[in-house]
């Protein structure tokens, strides 16, 4: 596998990851069941991203990205820290429209520093990338 396809993948792995695994932690916290529904759209794209890009790196036998325990405690730290006094759906919403920023952001960067990766690898941070930006617009209704 080409190192610059390998670190794309990588990259969709764990920011899908870090999707699935916000969603998960604020679930429990919303009362709208439209809210509700929304993020748990959101988290089966994401695990549908995921495994479009695991199959990728299996198929060429590539590194699959193992995320740190430490890290994910982090993030679900943070959520659980800026949940404590305010479960809003808007906050909550605010909470995940900056996730899906810096998602953007990483994307960007991953696909700006590995420019030899072939155009299967390009192609898939860019349906994320749409995918994040679309997520942004449908929660600017719960804002």
């Amino acid at each position: 596998m080409k190192h610059d396809d390998a670190k794309i993948l990588q990259e969709i792995q764990r920011n899908t990851e870090m999707g699935m695994t916000a969603i998960g932690t604020i679930l429990d916290k919303i009362e709208d069941d439209e809210f509700s529904l929304q993020l748990s759209k959101q988290s089966l794209r994401y695990a549908k991203i995921h495994n479009k890009a695991l199959d990728q790196i299996l198929d060429q036998e590539g590194e699959v990205y193992h995320g740190s325990q430490l890290a994910d405690l982090m993030l679900k730290g943070s959520i659980h820290a800026n949940t404590a006094l305010n479960i809003s759906k808007e906050h909550l919403a605010e909470m995940m429209i900056q996730g899906s920023s810096r998602g953007i952001t990483s994307m960007w960067k991953a696909m700006k520093h590995n420019q030899l990766a072939t155009d299967a690898a390009v192609e898939l941070a860019q349906e994320l990338v749409e995918f994040e930006e679309k997520n942004i617009e449908k929660l600017k209704e719960y804002l």
